[in-house]
């Protein structure tokens, strides 16, 4: 039997959604494997997933709720009222701080084999739900300590996540695909997660900006992210589904995520000469 490989120019290209879902498997093996890898041979292993949050929510509710006198009335207890954003807050920091590595951190890899080079950061940013899920079971117990009962909003969660995640990847997929040509970015990666800690509204409210800047203040996708937490989780908390800020903050999460996407895929033909 004789057989014929025939080489058509653009197949590739054609196919790279399609190889998306035929390289599901090599998805899963690298998600496995990060999770795995990163509490490997530490003292605490996943202890340092409940630590983190657990440090950074004392500090914010010190500093925020004490020195600067941010607490309100609510009958929220303030520190609920900081977990419910740092909640959101910590997967987009994980997710950006892996994916943004993640190309050059497998440069064997990539070198050596094809598949649909998205895999690497799109799996770096699925194992940043497994410290998601750890936080959600820290808040959990938070309401137990307080005595708090969520309202019934909280189901809304999942959607919100769903737009956590459309924020993350998209800025993970630009620097991702920029960090593999200009090695400088993974000296400005921190800084850009602690710029962006500030300028979200994790210990505050989006309340204290003032109501003519609130489209400009919308524009970091992670505001309208935050709101639609603390609506889920938060008594008397405003609908962000009801104010205009939320579509802004969704549109420029869904704009960058395409802008990102174009950006990487017209990269990524050099990762392997670059890498």
């Amino acid at each position: 039997m004789n057989f014929h490989v025939i080489i058509a120019p653009g197949r590739t290209e054609k196919n790279y959604w399609k190889d998306l879902w035929r390289y599901r498997e090599l998805f899963y093996i690298l998600s496995w494997r990060d999770i795995k890898v990163r509490y490997k041979q530490t003292t605490l292993g996943i202890v340092w997933a409940i630590v983190r949050p657990l440090l950074t929510m004392l500090i914010f509710t010190f500093i925020f709720g004490t020195v600067a006198g941010m607490k309100n009335n609510s009958t929220v207890p303030y520190a609920i009222i900081v977990f419910a954003a740092l909640l959101p807050w910590q997967f987009f920091s994980n997710a950006l701080s892996e994916s943004s590595n993640s190309l050059v951190g497998n440069e064997r890899l990539i070198t050596k084999v094809y598949f649909p080079r998205m895999i690497i950061p799109a799996s770096s940013v699925i194992t940043s739900f497994i410290d998601f899920f750890i936080s959600f079971v820290i808040l959990l117990g938070l309401f137990v300590v307080y005595g708090y009962a969520p309202p019934a909003s909280i189901i809304a969660i999942p959607l919100f996540c769903i737009m956590a995640f459309i924020a993350s990847i998209g800025p993970g997929l630009y620097l991702t695909a920029l960090n593999v040509k200009y090695r400088d970015f993974r000296h400005l990666i921190p800084f850009i997660v602690q710029f962006g800690l500030f300028i979200s509204p994790v210990g505050f409210s989006s309340d204290v900006i003032p109501a003519k800047w609130q489209w400009l203040y919308a524009c970091n996708p992670m505001v309208g992210v935050i709101d639609g937490f603390r609506w889920c989780i938060l008594k008397n908390a405003p609908n962000p589904l009801f104010h205009y800020p939320f579509y802004i903050s969704l549109f420029a999460a869904i704009f960058f995520l395409w802008l990102a996407i174009r950006q990487f895929r017209k990269m990524e033909k050099n990762f392997a000469d670059l890498v």
